[in-house]
């Protein structure tokens, strides 16, 4: 059964929330994906991952089709593609529900920032609900 969760946004600031928990996940030694709007933000995450801490590595790939990821433990991938097998799906956008379903962990979240995006998280949040879900807010 997939586990969803939604962590509260209060700024629109989500690439250091991404890289906190594709670390935490990794360091779990879960392979992890990380669902991006488009190649912009995804070679931009990618970036990120690689200066956001002093001292920590996150072995990644962007998928961008250039370059094999099936062994890489953490992928950020534009399309509702699981390239590394996955288990934690990290939506930096919102996915397709059918999408959702394949992987053991799910984090979203709700955006209180900006009261349309709030709406939407939080029906959403009313989705997962009624395909069965139970989704949580984490702390």
């Amino acid at each position: 059964m997939t586990r969803v969760e939604f962590i509260k946004l209060s700024r629109p600031e989500r690439a250091r929330i991404l890289c906190d928990l594709a670390e935490e996940f990794y360091l779990a030694g879960q392979r992890v994906l990380v669902k991006v709007q488009d190649d912009n933000q995804g070679v931009t995450l990618d970036q990120f991952l690689w200066t956001w801490k002093k001292g920590t590595f996150v072995p990644h790939v962007y998928q961008s089709g250039t370059v094999e990821c099936h062994d890489e433990p953490v992928v950020i991938v534009a399309a509702e593609e699981n390239p590394n097998g996955a288990t934690v799906l990290l939506m930096g956008v919102p996915c397709n529900l059918e999408f959702v379903r394949h992987f053991r962990q799910v984090i979203d979240f709700a955006e209180t920032f900006d009261e349309t995006r709030l709406a939407e998280s939080r029906e959403r949040f009313k989705r997962y609900r009624e395909l069965g879900f139970a989704p949580v807010m984490r702390e």
